[in-house]
């Protein structure tokens, strides 16, 4: 293939697909708790990482990754110590790490401007090898996190209380789960961008919740979802010129709004099929509606 002939678009692809991996991988944790648009809230705040990096000559990536962690420990402890006006220190966490990111971007040394646009909006032929490298160690932890510790973090974002009585250490979780967000925003700016990265963490999710009724199926097919248009976007882009970023997360909306119509019918038969298998088990509870759990409607 033509596209591969290219080093840069090599780089892109491999950053693509570890993109489409990690960001559902940790969205599936922040649906549900949710928390959906904390990767929005983490990408603000990388901001400032990404400014400080162009400041002090230093990596935008690794300084990006320091900055996002220690915002997504803050967010964590403003939730659990911020009570009533938590909401209003969060807003100001996160339009402080945009206001950070601007003005170490306009001290920075001429040419950055330009730069960080790439950051925010996602870029194919500015991903390096450095870049690489970063993005594919930062993905190895978040894939180690959230497949070797599925269970305790699943626990721990059904109910936080009931985790806590058998014996999980629910704050240090909810940290990890935290860092762990904030990781996967610094290793899908370079590809999706700061400002687009909450929708490819949150949409396959959400996707993949409208044909799944297990949290192992709903996994599997938000990371397929996640890999497919993280691909298919970057090809686009390259192709057709447009932005990568931009692309993706089109794509995954376009998937969602597939596969919502295909769940449709889905749903329909489900439901008949439970309303017979009723009648069948009591007739006389048949005429009355609404009387099945909420529970057999969760998908995840």
């Amino acid at each position: 293939m033509e596209i591969l002939d290219y080093a840069f678009m090599q780089r892109a692809l491999l950053a693509a697909v570890l993109v489409g991996i990690t960001a559902p991988a940790v969205g599936i944790y922040l649906v549900q708790r949710r928390q959906a648009l904390m990767g929005d809230g983490i990408g603000h705040v990388a901001m400032t990482g990404v400014g400080l990096g162009f400041l002090l000559t230093w990596s935008p990536v690794w300084m990006a990754t320091l900055v996002s962690v220690l915002g997504a420990v803050l967010m964590e402890l403003i939730r659990w110590y911020g009570k009533t006006r938590g909401d209003i220190a969060l807003a100001m966490l996160f339009y402080g790490g945009m206001a950070g990111g601007v003005m170490f971007i306009n001290l920075a040394p001429t040419g950055s401007n330009a730069n960080l646009t790439s950051y925010l909006f996602g870029s194919l032929s500015t991903v390096s090898e450095s870049d690489v490298t970063a993005i594919c160690v930062l993905a190895a932890f978040v894939v180690l996190v959230t497949l070797g510790l599925r269970r305790q973090l699943f626990a721990v974002s059904q109910d936080e209380e009931f985790a806590r009585v058998t014996g999980l250490p629910v704050r240090a979780l909810n940290l990890l789960t935290a860092i762990t967000a904030a990781v996967t925003v610094t290793v899908a700016m370079r590809v999706v961008g700061l400002l687009l990265v909450s929708a490819l963490m949150v949409v396959p999710v959400a996707a993949a919740q409208q044909i799944s009724r297990s949290f192992a199926a709903t996994f599997v097919i938000a990371v397929a979802i996640g890999v497919s248009v993280t691909i298919g976007g970057t090809v686009t882009s390259y192709y057709q010129d447009v932005p990568p970023g931009a692309t993706i997360v089109l794509l995954t909306i376009g998937a969602f709004i597939v596969l919502t119509a295909l769940a449709a019918p889905l749903t329909r038969r489900r439901a008949r099929a439970r309303a017979s298998a009723q009648s069948a088990h009591d007739p006389g509870e048949c005429a009355i509606p609404g009387t099945r759990g909420a529970a057999d409607e969760v998908g995840v």
